[in-house]
């Protein structure tokens, strides 16, 4: 008999870059890194555990922009177009670390072999089509994936009720376009909650969504069982919240297993340890050196890089095997705890990042395949699940208003809204007004207009997306947020004006269509209500 249930949730999701003006662009490879190390990955896993029939059970969020990449037929050519190179240089590398570099050579080994395969399993097995290749487990009932505001906009910094709504709305329909079905839930971006955004979440059918812990932990009254069962807002939508115990044991690359020191050192790549004129065929064409994909050393210890011993994959298999008893024993003491104290099952809550389990921790598919191996049959404690199937068996559950609550640095929004972003908001706000303005003046207009319309919605949403403001908080890549900021902005205001002046650039339009193609089902009229 279990002593509780466990919600492992892998939030997958990347923003919308997509430039076909240019060959190639370096912000691109946000996404083909993403699928060669975390996405083909997982569902390599889930396929290897349905194929030895081990009963599993995950949750995984896809958002929006990261299907709508996906499904790109221009993304997809380049991806393969990425790939095609990591072969080659992969056997290269082979060839070379055989009678150089020795103690590489298992790892060149490793990469070639990688690489083969994940263009084999895109090409053949998944015809390209990754979102359907996810949708096959939740078909078969052992994958829930769910959804996120359209273009993870971070949602209490929306400034109307209709922007919110049109986040809200947009995404569901896109869910419904790529998977067939309602989503049952909604991974609010960067967990943000504030008051009232769970009615918009039910006029949009959303079942659930999930916070940081303090989100339900300050809520009122305070939870009678902490963080350990999931509440009802007032209006009737569940709420669960993150285990903070589970997670750190995972994320943390200080505390948790990632830091292990036999682990793939993130930070070392053959595009910069390689010799110039060797990895030049393999770079942009720039000829900027930059990260590849190929990475020999191991974390080691608090060391310099270059001080950075052999990676070897076979000894950190064998710690990724270790890592995930360790896991799942622990989980097993933390829910026998827990149950003794609040006289009931509790659930435990584990959300990630899903790039967190092979791009940043490369052996994290590895380590997930480990525990849901031993989940299934090693011990009868711990019973996987997921929100929807919680929610089925236990319907009642205690009423309670959550608190304004974000994940990230101090929890309440900081990271998104400071010195360095807050000049985003009164130029998003205004567009966002225009926006309204416009989807009421025009209800039923020409084909052009509502072609015209639609874009500008399009364009607006990016500019909200979450990430342009993260990354000018960490300080990373800040140039180009900033632009695609500025960009989405502008280009919804001209479309404005052209809307309002009865002189929309058709030629320009058709290049804004065509160049920022996400939502082919946009409706305007999202902003109406």
């Amino acid at each position: 008999m279990s002593d509780g249930y466990l919600a492992m949730v892998l939030h997958a999701h990347l923003p919308f870059v997509r430039h076909p003006e240019y060959d190639e662009f370096l912000e691109e490879d946000w996404l083909f890194e993403a699928i060669t190390e975390t996405y083909i990955p997982l569902l390599g896993v889930f396929s290897a555990l349905m194929r030895d029939g081990v009963d599993f059970r995950i949750t995984m969020s896809m958002t929006p922009p990261l299907c709508e990449m996906l499904t790109d037929d221009l993304l997809r050519s380049r991806y393969l177009r990425r790939l095609d190179r990591l072969i080659s240089l992969s056997e290269q590398e082979v060839e070379r670390t055989r009678h150089r570099d020795s103690d590489f050579h298992e790892a060149a080994c490793m990469y070639m072999e990688q690489f083969t395969r994940t263009r084999r399993f895109f090409v053949e097995e998944a015809k390209g089509d990754l979102v359907g290749a996810f949708r096959t487990f939740q078909d078969a009932g052992n994958l829930e994936i769910i959804t996120c505001p359209a273009t993870h906009g971070f949602l209490p910094n929306i400034f109307t009720p209709q922007g919110v709504r049109a986040q809200v709305l947009t995404a569901v329909a896109n869910y419904k376009k790529h998977f067939g079905r309602m989503p049952r839930g909604m991974w609010l971006a960067e967990c943000a909650y504030s008051e009232g955004l769970e009615e918009y979440l039910a006029e949009a059918g959303i079942e659930y969504f999930f916070t940081d812990t303090h989100g339900v932990l300050y809520g009122t009254p305070r939870p009678r069982y902490g963080t350990y069962a999931p509440v009802h807002c007032p209006n009737g939508v569940a709420v669960f919240a993150r285990d903070i115990e589970s997670s750190k044991q995972v994320w943390s690359s200080e505390e948790g297993y990632p830091g292990d020191y036999q682990y793939r050192e993130f930070y070392r790549d053959l595009g910069f340890d390689g010799h110039y004129d060797y990895i030049r065929p393999f770079l942009h064409g720039d000829g900027v050196r930059r990260n590849i994909g190929i990475k020999y050393h191991r974390i080691t210890g608090d060391v310099d890089l270059h001080d950075k011993q052999p990676y070897s994959p076979s000894e950190a298999r064998k710690r990724a095997a270790d890592h995930a008893g360790n896991f799942m024993f622990n989980r097993q003491h933390q829910l026998k705890w827990l149950r003794g104290e609040l006289g009931q099952k509790p659930i435990v809550i584990s959300p990630y990042d899903a790039e967190l389990f092979g791009h940043w921790w490369f052996e994290g598919p590895e380590f997930l395949g480990f525990l849901l191996r031993r989940m299934a049959s090693d011990q009868d404690t711990i019973e996987l699940t997921t929100p929807s199937e919680y929610l089925a068996r236990h319907r009642k559950n205690q009423v309670v208003q959550p608190a304004f609550s974000s994940w990230g640095d101090k929890g309440y929004a900081e990271v998104w809204i400071n010195s360095t972003n807050d000049w985003i908001y009164r130029h998003l706000h205004y567009v966002e007004d225009m926006m309204v303005s416009l989807a009421r003046m025009y209800s039923n207009p020409p084909q052009l207009v509502k072609r015209a319309l639609n874009q500008a919605s399009r364009e607006l949403l990016l500019a909200q997306a979450s990430d342009w403001a993260f990354i000018m908080t960490t300080g990373t890549m800040v140039s180009y947020a900033e632009k695609r900021t500025r960009e989405h902005i502008l280009n919804a205001l001209r479309l404005g004006e052209e809307i309002e002046q009865s002189r929309i650039d058709t030629h320009w339009l058709e290049w804004l269509e065509s160049k920022n193609n996400i939502f082919s089902e946009m409706d305007y009229r999202v902003f109406q209500r």
